[in-house]
């Protein structure tokens, strides 16, 4: 199968529009001219309706955990405590980066268990200058309660930290009205472009944090990025290729309209979850109160008794569809299907009928066509 032929549909990287490849293809530009700061602006202007803030937002040359790390590289210092949600792989990430610049105080979870918000007003209570979260936590197919925790955030002055990689472009989030001090996304997920950016949007709040300490980073160092971005430039050379593909695909968002892409993504996984109920595959995580939910970006469910889900990655891998495994010790144990970026129907419709193919050489399902008729009956609402 050539590599051109490919469909990916995992958590990111996502599929490219030819468009944005054609964008970035254009001559190189002068970094520090006109050109190059209108497209700056261009952009910013666009993710402000994505991120829904009035924050400063900067878009840095790294992917998304290099906006992790700069969203606690300036904000916390050697003394400073950090509440750290952890029911995944990125909330785990989050945990390890804070321990590098401050004190960690962990919330973790089973990976796949939403979190009792009593708990983590408990590690509040216990005292905190920060608390981070991952909003959408591909590895496991949740999405975290991002408003209520922003709300105790809040009601214990501590600093909101979010990665909002999988979510932001892609599915509901509000950045200032659910408190966020600090939300970072990733260029190659529901945005639809390359890897290589990400954004990062930073509050008043988080800026006067920066104030207090010692010393802040170098390369990720956002008050070096505020003075920049007031120019509209960046404070060191930024990818330009990348922000040629990230300004049309930010285009792409702009004409589909925030609210159609988010019932977009929303339909495409609950598709996904309809037709794994139909082929008698069980979701993976684990909701244990009416604060988390499936995520909308990614579909995490069960390798069915017997099978390894590296196994069915393979499979379908060879039938030219990329999804993807577990992490860590789920490896095996769970697959994930991805519905993010500009995914759409057909796409979502040649997966299923796909797996269900190699479910079904696997002794999986005895049938052909449940899974597809379940995933068309809630696609049909986007035709």
């Amino acid at each position: 199968m050539e590599i051109e032929d490919t469909l990916l549909m995992m958590p990111g990287p996502v599929p490219v529009a030819p468009r944005v490849l054609r964008a970035m293809s254009k001559p190189m530009i002068n970094h520090r001219g006109a050109e190059f700061s209108a497209m700056y602006d261009d952009c910013c202007e666009v993710l402000a309706d994505v991120f829904q803030t009035k924050n400063d937002i900067f878009i840095l040359s790294g992917s998304g955990t290099a906006a992790m790390e700069a969203a606690v590289a300036c904000t916390v210092g050697p003394e400073d405590t950090v509440v750290a949600l952890e029911n995944g792989k990125f909330g785990e990430r989050f945990k390890d980066i804070i321990a590098r610049y401050g004190k960690v105080n962990p919330l973790e979870n089973e990976w796949g268990h939403s979190f009792d918000l009593e708990e983590v007003e408990k590690k509040l209570e216990e005292g905190a200058e920060a608390i981070t979260l991952v909003h959408n936590e591909t590895s496991t197919g949740i999405q975290n309660p991002a408003k209520e925790i922003g709300k105790l955030a809040k009601k214990h002055d501590a600093l909101f930290i979010m990665d909002g990689v999988t979510t932001l472009g892609g599915d509901t989030v509000m950045t200032d009205d659910w408190g966020v001090d600090v939300a970072v996304v990733g260029s190659q997920k529901c945005l639809a472009a390359p890897p290589g950016l990400s954004m990062i949007s930073v509050s008043e709040r988080a800026f006067e944090a920066m104030e207090k300490k010692d010393s802040l980073p170098y390369y990720l160092d956002l008050k070096a990025y505020k003075k920049s971005g007031g120019k509209s430039q960046t404070p060191y050379t930024p990818a330009v290729p990348l922000f040629f593909g990230l300004q049309e695909a930010l285009h792409i968002v702009k004409e589909e309209g925030m609210d159609a892409r988010i019932n977009r993504h929303a339909t495409g996984a609950k598709a996904i979850r309809a037709a794994a109920d139909a082929m008698g595959i069980e979701m993976f995580p684990q909701l244990n109160d009416d604060n988390s939910h499936y995520s909308n970006t990614v579909t995490a469910m069960k390798a069915p008794e017997g099978v390894s889900g590296n196994d069915i990655k393979k499979d379908m891998i060879a039938r030219g569809i990329t999804i993807a495994g577990g992490q860590a010790h789920l490896s095996g144990k769970i697959f994930r299907i991805g519905s993010m970026g500009n995914v759409q129907p057909k796409d979502i419709m040649l997966t299923i009928q796909e797996l269900e193919v190699v479910l079904k050489k696997r002794n999986v399902v005895s049938d052909i066509g449940a899974g597809v008729e379940a995933a068309s009956d809630v696609l049909d609402t986007l035709l």
